[in-house]
């Protein structure tokens, strides 16, 4: 039995793109003072417009204003995704945090690519 979605916060792939937000926003509390207008914001930032774009598209409420909202999801995951490589490059971030975090965005990215699909065979 599939429950109905009443609200962005009743999809999956918003909770978890919440819930990686959060881990972005722990994971940078110890970079140092000289990166918070640096790596910390850029991470945040799009940590949080991840789970955002999901929330401003389903408000929308067209399906196809709801698709370009995840759309632009994905592009802010993978800005997300792209940081941090780069801090665990250059040595802000341990691997094994870094690959935690990667490995959530990789199943924020399949979700989302399966609710876009799911919406575009809908229409």
């Amino acid at each position: 039995m599939q429950t109905e979605i009443q609200s962005y916060r009743d999809l999956k792939v918003w909770s978890a793109a919440m819930d990686l937000a959060e881990a972005c926003y722990r994971a940078t509390a110890g970079f140092p003072m000289d990166e918070r207008f640096g790596m910390t914001s850029q991470i945040r930032r799009s940590a949080t417009s991840v789970a955002a774009n999901i929330a401003e598209g389903h408000g929308r409420e067209s399906t196809g204003a709801f698709v370009q909202g995840l759309r632009i999801a994905q592009g802010s995951l993978k800005e997300l995704e792209t940081h941090l490589i780069l801090c665990r490059r250059i040595g802000l971030m341990q691997i094994v945090h870094c690959d935690e975090l990667l490995e959530a965005c990789d199943e924020i990215g399949r979700m989302l690519r399966g609710l876009i699909r799911r919406l575009q065979d809908k229409t």
